[in-house]
C-alpha cells in the first residue's frame, strides 16, 4: 500500500480487519477528520453494486466489503475508489468517530477525545435485515457480534 500523508492518522494492519486508520496525534472531540469520498451513484445502482461483494465473499467463506455509504434519499457514495482513504476506517459497536453530512459531503468527525495510537472506527449502522452476513470483529466492551445500527441492537437474540 502507498503511502498516505494525513496530519492527523496513518494507515496500518488492524485487529478488526485487514487495514485500519490510527491517530497520528491526539484529536479532540467535534474534529472533522476526513471526507468519506467516492463515485456519486443512484439507489437503484448502490443496491445492484451492494450484492456484489457480498455474494463474491460468500462464496470463499470470508466477511464482505462493502463501501456504500447512504449521502441522500436519491443518491449514495460507493467509495470502493482508490483516492478514498477513508474506507479504511473499521466499524466497531463503541466507536470514537461519526459519520456526518454536511452540505452533500460525508465527513467522519472525532465523536470524542482520541488519543494518539488509537484506531479510528465509527458505526457503519447497518440495517437488521441481512445483519447475520456482517459480523463484527471489533472486540470491544460494548460488542453485538455484527455490524449493526445500535438501534437494532434490542432485537438480537443473541448477543457474543
Amino acid at each position: 500500500m502507498g503511502k498516505i500523508k494525513n496530519r492527523y492518522f496513518v494507515i496500518r494492519r488492524s485487529s478488526i480487519h485487514s487495514n485500519g486508520v490510527f491517530a497520528k496525534k491526539d484529536i479532540s472531540a467535534g474534529t472533522p477528520i476526513i471526507e468519506y469520498v467516492g463515485e456519486k451513484i443512484t439507489k437503484a445502482e448502490s443496491d445492484r453494486r451492494a450484492g456484489i461483494p457480498l455474494l463474491k465473499h460468500k462464496e470463499n467463506n470470508v466477511f464482505g466489503a462493502v463501501y456504500l455509504f447512504e449521502l441522500n434519499k436519491r443518491h449514495d457514495i460507493d467509495g470502493f475508489v482508490p483516492y478514498n482513504t477513508a474506507r479504511f476506517i473499521n466499524h466497531a459497536c463503541d466507536p470514537n468517530c461519526e459519520a456526518e453530512i454536511i452540505r452533500g459531503h460525508i465527513w467522519i468527525k472525532a465523536l470524542r477525545d482520541i488519543r494518539k495510537g488509537e484506531e479510528l472506527t465509527y458505526n457503519y449502522g447497518y440495517g437488521y435485515e441481512e445483519h447475520e452476513d456482517h459480523r463484527c470483529e471489533c472486540r470491544t466492551k460494548r460488542c453485538v457480534g455484527y455490524i449493526l445500527a445500535e438501534e437494532h441492537w434490542p432485537k438480537l437474540t443473541k448477543v457474543f
